[in-house]
């Protein structure tokens, strides 16, 4: 049997998703909870997932699938591995799927958001939910730059130098930037990304509405393919993996949890 489940949780204090032995992670709590409902310790479930977040990086949205020979109904699975998971990550639905889908390889888009606390003090709550910048940001300057992000594009400046990914082209379908208050939003939507690239994308956008750069800027870090040429890499601790597309005909949970603190 194979199941999809949507999976939340505060990346504080998790090093990003991947299983790893030396350091707490996502992929292993979870393994852990699921392989104790499935009953049999020599048979431990593994979990693949949409998306691998890095340390810091939270999720309202992520997407895992595993495989058991072990009988258990959706709710089950819910029930029992929120009973034995931590505070800081939760099981919000299990669906059983067909044996086609993949949690990485049949995702259509996904959609994340970065937050940034826009105010000239850290905050003592919100340092580890939102990215902090002191000085003040022109939210609209912000948006009207990113425009120049959608389509598909090489996105070498905007990579890690240690991303994996076997072409630096993506298709971003969009780039919102707002305002709300104290708080402002950047959310992004594209058929995949590399490594690092959403926090890279929010560096460039953030100069533009420090005043930094002109708003022509992300489009040229584009055109030089360069990430030595890019700017300031963000933190982990603002970005938000939200949602994960899928065909409807796999007929998944469509509830999309938005991340606000306005």
């Amino acid at each position: 049997m194979k199941f999809a489940a949507g999976i939340e949780y505060n990346g504080a204090q998790f090093f990003g998703w991947q299983s790893q032995s030396h350091a707490r992670n996502v992929q292993d709590c979870l393994e852990r909870a699921l392989t104790i409902i499935a009953g049999d310790p020599d048979d431990s479930i593994k979990t693949v997932c949409a998306g691998r977040t890095d340390s810091g990086v939270h999720a309202t949205g992520q997407v895992v699938h595993f495989e058991t020979t072990i009988k258990r109904e959706p709710h089950e699975w819910l029930r029992g591995a929120n009973s034995f998971l931590d505070d800081d990550v939760s099981v919000r639905w299990v669906s059983e799927v067909e044996q086609d889908f993949h949690a990485r390889n049949s995702a259509i888009r996904r959609h994340y958001r970065y937050i940034i606390l826009n105010i000239p003090h850290v905050s003592a709550l919100f340092r580890q939910l939102t990215a902090h910048w002191h000085e003040p940001l022109d939210a609209t300057a912000m948006h009207l730059s990113a425009q120049a992000l959608i389509g598909e594009h090489d996105f070498s400046s905007f990579r890690s130098a240690g991303c994996q990914s076997n072409s630096p082209y993506k298709h971003v379908y969009h780039v919102n930037v707002a305002r709300h208050k104290r708080l402002v939003y950047i959310d992004v939507c594209a058929n995949a990304f590399l490594q690092h690239m959403v926090r890279n994308i929010v560096g460039a956008l953030i100069e533009v509405g420090n005043g930094t750069k002109t708003q022509d800027w992300p489009a040229l870090l584009l055109k030089r393919r360069d990430r030595t040429q890019g700017g300031i890499a963000m933190p982990g601790n603002g970005l938000y993996l939200v949602h994960i597309e899928y065909d409807t005909h796999y007929q998944l949970p469509n509830e999309v949890i938005w991340p606000s603190f306005g």
